[in-house]
């Protein structure tokens, strides 16, 4: 089987999983309400429930797929996703349906299996830029599945819908399974023969370095709107959700010349310099005082936001090979669900006691920090020449 077919059958099963599991929350008070809870807080709680089931079950199920091999953890994970849909569909209580949300976290992770299987047959640069795919099929996902499950809605009451889509990631887990196993690739370059690229992090730093990106870029999302509203009132809705999933917008635009242009440049000074655009694009934010500043400060924001996806995902390719690859991006995967929980959980106290302003300025501040690390470190970690001995930073455990 060629490599394309292999990508696409791996992108089919991310994109449909990651839609269905990324556009249902945006219905969760109307499957509450019709469980018969009312408090609109509880919302808030439901959102929570599966990402943090995620960020402690990744790791787990990354050793275990690198035990087992990576097509039957990802086929593992398609068949986990589709019982906690069914689950869901079969709730008949508040707690029921929590449960099922709890199941989706703990027995899903399509994203961390898929990425360590496609490890298997790519390396190098060359995984670094299908990373970036895949990331754009998490960036679709979140663009249109809100939309998708909209309209299914229309069709089916949200906990009968839960029934119908467990169907799309059981479709993906047979898909898998005809997939060929880790290595058995038809093409005239096995996995694995590619030169392997000199880690210039230490796999623990790229996990401390993503999730303090993360934690910084969401936390102003989910006052976002509201911020919106209060700057700029008598925005109509769909507008508003317009500009909130603007960067993710601009990363599907940008992420492709982005790679390009950035792959292989993993140092300290280019990644630096995203994090202070992205820090500079939250910021502003605070700052903008029309729609076209906002919609430009917005754009800022998704641009340094694509251009720091990229550059992780070099830095995470050079550490990873064919055996280790469930526990590099299971380890990944759980620092962006923690990252999001506690991102989600500090705007949640900062709304209590501060405006959405202080969550920009907040976010901003924390990229700035790493920034001023690695541009302080710029020459240790700047890239070498190709084929040479690299030399390791002092906090690397390589």
């Amino acid at each position: 089987m060629s490599r394309s077919r292999i990508l696409a059958v791996v992108l089919y099963g991310h994109f449909t999983a990651a839609a269905a599991a990324l556009g249902l929350p945006a219905f969760y008070g109307r499957v509450l309400a019709d469980l018969g809870e009312v408090r609109p807080g509880l919302v808030g709680l439901f959102f929570v429930i599966p990402t943090l089931g995620a960020a402690l079950a990744n790791p787990f199920w990354g050793r275990i797929a690198d035990r087992i091999g990576k097509r039957p953890a990802l086929a593992r994970a398609h068949l986990g996703l589709a019982a906690s849909f069914f689950a869901a569909s079969l709730a008949d209580s508040v707690a029921g349906f929590a449960l099922a949300l709890a199941l989706q976290g703990l027995f899903g992770g399509s994203f961390a299996a898929s990425n360590a299987y496609l490890a298997t047959l790519w390396s190098g640069h060359s995984l670094s830029r299908i990373l970036t795919v895949m990331q754009g099929s998490a960036r679709l996902a979140l663009f249109a599945g809100p939309a998708l499950v909209g309209w299914g809605l229309g069709l089916a009451e949200p906990l009968r819908l839960y029934r119908g889509l467990a169907l799309l990631p059981l479709i993906a887990a047979w898909l898998v399974l005809r997939l060929p196993a880790d290595r058995a690739v038809g093409s005239n370059e096995p996995a694995g023969t590619q030169p392997r690229l000199p880690p210039i992090l230490a796999p623990w730093a790229i996990y401390a370095l993503h999730y303090a990106f993360v934690f910084a870029t969401v936390l102003g999302f989910p006052l976002f709107v509201g911020f919106a509203e209060s700057r700029l009132p008598g925005l109509p809705a769909a507008l508003l959700g317009l500009l909130y999933g603007l960067p993710h917008g601009v990363y599907l635009l940008a992420a492709a010349p982005l790679a390009r242009g950035l792959t292989g440049r993993e140092s300290g000074g280019w990644l630096a310099a995203a994090l202070a655009l992205t820090a500079v694009g939250l910021a502003g934010q605070a700052w903008a005082g029309s729609l076209a500043a906002l919609v430009a400060w917005r754009v800022l924001l998704g641009l340094g936001m694509s251009a720091c996806y990229v550059l992780v995902h070099g830095l995470i390719a050079r550490v990873t090979e064919a055996g280790n690859a469930g526990r590099r991006f299971g380890g990944l995967e759980a620092c962006t669900k923690w990252g999001a929980v506690s991102a989600g959980l500090g705007a949640a106290a900062l709304g209590q006691y501060a405006s959405p302003v202080h969550c920009f300025y907040l976010g901003a501040a924390l990229l700035l920090l790493p920034a001023l690390l690695l541009i302080g470190n710029a020459r240790q970690l700047r890239r070498p020449p190709r084929m040479t001995p690299t030399p390791i930073p002092p906090w690397s455990d390589r």
